[in-house]
């Protein structure tokens, strides 16, 4: 694949998704530390350091959608969502990926997330994955549940009462999948 990837946004914003560089790096983690810390779609408690970064979003394949340098109304390259790809499961059935996905407060709904993910099937795709699976969605992230859905996925499994989400809200968690190809 030809890296980056371009797409013009809802709101005629020009983005570029790429390889996550180095530099980029803490403004991803700041980024996943907000989404975590707001409480309702990650399941850790905590923000997270560095290293416990680099071990969880880092492990395999990272990627942002960013503003092009063309576009005058917003700072070159300002960080709008990222993801992160990688095997779901070790060995003999690491054909089946992984991704998360985060998108900076205030640009939900201008199609940063559909972008990511009809992005994320081909790359996976295109780096020899069969499948992907998502373990935890919550059930309460409807636009994500919504979005996967619209793209092909299956709701293959239920875990009761697997997020505990402040205020002493309980929810269940959703697996989901796709086959590629």
């Amino acid at each position: 694949m030809n890296f980056p990837l371009i797409k013009v946004l809802k709101n005629g914003l020009l983005v570029e998704l790429d390889y996550m560089h180095p530099q980029e790096q803490e403004v991803v983690r700041a980024l996943l530390n907000v989404v975590i810390v707001e409480g309702k779609t990650y399941p850790q408690k905590q923000p997270l350091s560095q290293a416990e970064f680099s071990a969880y979003w880092l492990s395999k394949d990272a990627f942002v959608v960013k503003t092009s340098v063309e576009n005058a109304t917003h700072k070159p390259k300002e960080i709008l969502g990222a993801f992160y790809l990688k095997p779901n499961f070790p060995g003999r059935c690491s054909h089946i990926c992984n991704a998360g996905f985060i998108v900076q407060p205030g640009f939900g709904g201008q199609g940063i997330g559909r972008f990511m993910g009809e992005a994320m099937l081909l790359i996976a795709a295109n780096l020899g994955y069969e499948a992907v699976m998502f373990n935890l969605v919550f059930e309460t992230n409807i636009p994500s549940i919504t979005l996967w859905q619209s793209l092909g996925f299956e709701i293959i499994g239920r875990i009761p009462r697997a997020a505990k989400l402040g205020e002493e809200q309980v929810v269940d968690a959703l697996m989901m999948y796709r086959p590629l190809g």
